[in-house]
């Protein structure tokens, strides 16, 4: 019965989803103010039904309902029961309601928070979203229905993924999703200032925090991604340049220069039409993400299973958002206002400059992401494009962006290059200490050019950070957002050269009572043992690694997944702002010796606390507001010399 209630209540929302995308446009269109008053109301209704059949599907999988196809796949009876309820998402089917429920979330958001618009943008806004939501409601219904029953009913379920047995599962997809599907909102803003009669850049203001609460939850999903990936899958790593891992980058690079972009647009025009691309662009991206992960076409970790008939609808649907999207944009944008030549050495100049390379940087990822396909379609040959690619073309594409973050906030607004450098002048004294540094230290751990260019570069970028801190330390809760976002990519830079650089890993074959010297410690396997978790068995080892001081206690295990007969690493981290030691265990012998492989990670944590820092740059912008963003009275907003940006109110605003 649950999931017939859930089955409905998911045709009634693409009902509403319809009724959402149409009327209000058209009434916009031929400005019927009553088809247009309906865009806030169905934006409410489709939220509530579409967290009615999500509702469906989670109660489904707490009483493991095995009558459900969906949830015999992705549940067992000795599942417990918190990951009963973040395997609701554990698989397509779920994963995409989720995705379309964040989506109604976003529109009901915009619906409660946008009273004050002009009734007729707020309605093409809605339309835009309740068509988008449409779509993927259609997609779910007649491609990927997670209410499919299954008769005879099994006894049991197949259990989820073993893999998705964590606590990551129940934050990481619900942020990545949040971010991924916010992106929507700004391209839903975007395209109703193009429909608009006079393409403006009001617009811009109205999206900002929108957008920024998008780029901060991808930004967290993300991290929790990588931090994930890093203590579950035991290679070691946080970030293997995964066709899907990319899927999320890209947005989020792009969303990067929109922040910055739409910060000024309102009051300088040569950034409105770069606004408008950025915004159609970053979502377009996410739907591309959404293309990878669902239509088999890539293998990965995050992908899930081939199915020729979802893959072309999603295609479908990438093709009609993204080109009618940018045939609008081709049509409209030449209407905007004319932009202004900039002096070199302006902030508007750096700004300018901080896009072109997120862009390029985008692009080089799409590339790589990208290629491999389009070879295997072409020629039919099955290629890889991998971490060394990115290693090579990213870093110095994002070297000199994180360089021209301590210079931007410096520069002068209209002003010319001689005002920039003696701006920066009082500087060169930290610029010559940071490279000094980095210098001594890549020749004292006989390091690589990229170990001077990261330590440079973040050594540069976070002391040019406190440096603006001191300056503008009177416009603190203004600009503390733009500190704790810049400080955290220096601090991140500076984790990932060093980590990349320094770390070191041993593979070792050693049984209980062997000892052997790592990383100028001594390692000493102690013991093994048999442990039993709710739904698997495990080989748990007892490591002790000691290098003066205290010794670390590692306790690695090895699972097999009684349901599935599944067998997974479970990694033992051993951390400190300094160093982690990773050790993972392997398989054994017949001699009884078990294959381990022991890291040691120069600051590592360094990596996380940067990330920590960029999201809690995005979270102070999108809470400590007090005033309320959308509902501001328009003609305050237009009038104020200082409108605030989101962002950073003092530095980003002309």
């Amino acid at each position: 019965m649950i999931g017939e209630l859930g089955q409905f209540a998911l045709l009634l929302a693409l009902a509403a989803a319809l009724a959402q995308g149409l009327l209000p446009l058209w009434g916009a269109q031929v400005r019927n103010e009553r088809w247009i008053a309906l865009a806030r109301p169905l934006a409410v209704v489709g939220f509530a039904l579409v967290s009615l059949a999500f509702a469906s599907l989670v109660t489904s999988f707490i009483k493991v309902d095995t009558s459900v196809a969906y949830v015999a796949a992705n549940a067992a009876h000795e599942l417990p029961l918190g990951y009963r309820i973040t395997a609701t998402w554990g698989g397509h089917e779920g994963s995409l309601l989720l995705w379309v429920w964040i989506l109604s979330a976003w529109s009901a958001a915009v619906a409660a928070r946008s009273r004050s618009l002009p009734h007729a943008f707020a309605a093409r806004v809605q339309g835009v979203l309740g068509l988008i939501a449409a779509g993927f409601l259609a997609f779910i219904a007649f491609t990927s229905n997670p209410f499919e029953r299954l008769l005879p009913a099994p006894p049991d379920g197949r259990d989820l993924n073993p893999l998705l047995q964590d606590p990551g599962m129940a934050a990481h997809p619900p942020l990545l999703y949040l971010g991924y599907v916010g992106f929507a909102v700004g391209f839903a803003f975007a395209v109703a200032a193009l429909l608009e009669d006079e393409l403006d850049a009001r617009w811009t203001r109205w999206a900002r925090p929108w957008v920024l609460a998008a780029w901060t939850a991808l930004t967290a999903g993300i991290l929790l991604g990588s931090f994930w990936a890093y203590y579950e899958l035991g290679w070691g790593g946080f970030w293997f340049w995964d066709a899907v891992e990319n899927a999320a980058f890209m947005p989020w690079l792009l969303g990067t220069a929109l922040i910055h972009s739409l910060a000024v647009a309102e009051k300088r025009p040569g950034f409105l039409r770069w606004s408008l691309l950025l915004s159609l662009l970053s979502f377009s991206l996410s739907l591309l993400g959404t293309f990878l992960v669902r239509s088999g076409v890539v293998s990965s970790v995050h992908a899930f299973a081939s199915d020729p008939a979802r893959g072309l609808f999603i295609l479908a649907l990438l093709g009609v958002s993204v080109g009618g999207s940018l045939a609008l944009f081709a049509w409209r944008a030449p209407q905007a206002p004319p932009a202004e030549g900039y002096a070199l050495g302006s902030r508007e100049s750096l700004l300018l400059l901080n896009n072109l390379l997120l862009a390029t940087a985008t692009g080089t990822v799409l590339l790589g992401t990208l290629y491999p396909l389009a070879a295997e379609v072409v020629s039919g040959t099955k290629l890889s494009v991998g971490a060394p690619y990115f290693d090579t073309v990213f870093p110095p594409i994002m070297l000199p962006l994180v360089a021209l973050m301590v210079i931007g906030p410096l520069a002068r607004w209209r002003g010319a290059l001689p005002a920039a450098l003696a701006a920066v002048r009082p500087l060169l004294p930290l610029a010559a200490t940071a490279l000094a540094s980095a210098v001594v230290l890549a020749f004292a751990l006989q390091g690589s050019l990229w170990l001077v260019a990261g330590v440079a570069t973040g050594l540069w970028a976070l002391g040019g950070t406190l440096a603006l801190v001191w300056q503008q330390r009177g416009a603190w809760r203004q600009s503390l957002p733009l500190w704790l976002a810049h400080a955290g990519i220096a601090v991140f830079v500076l984790g990932v050269t060093l980590v990349h650089s320094l770390e070191r890993s041993h593979d070792l074959s050693l049984a209980p009572g062997e000892q052997v010297q790592v990383a100028g410690g001594l390692l000493r396997f102690e013991q093994i043992e048999a442990v039993e978790g709710a739904n698997y068995r495990a080989a748990r080892a007892r490591l002790v690694w000691q290098r003066g001081g205290e010794p670390v206690v590692l306790q690695p295990e090895k699972r097999v997944y009684t349901r599935r007969q599944m067998a997974l690493t479970e990694a033992a981290i051993d951390r400190s702002p300094w160093r982690d030691v990773y050790a993972s265990l392997g398989d054994a012998d017949a001699d009884g010796h078990w294959a381990l492989r022991v890291q040691v990670k120069p600051f590592m944590a360094w990596v996380w606390i940067g990330a920590l820092f960029m999201v809690a740059g995005g979270m102070w912008g999108v809470l400590a507001r007090r005033r309320r963003w959308i509902e501001q009275p328009l003609q305050d907003a237009s009038a104020s010399p200082t409108n605030p940006a989101v962002l950073v109110p003092d530095l980003l605003t002309p």
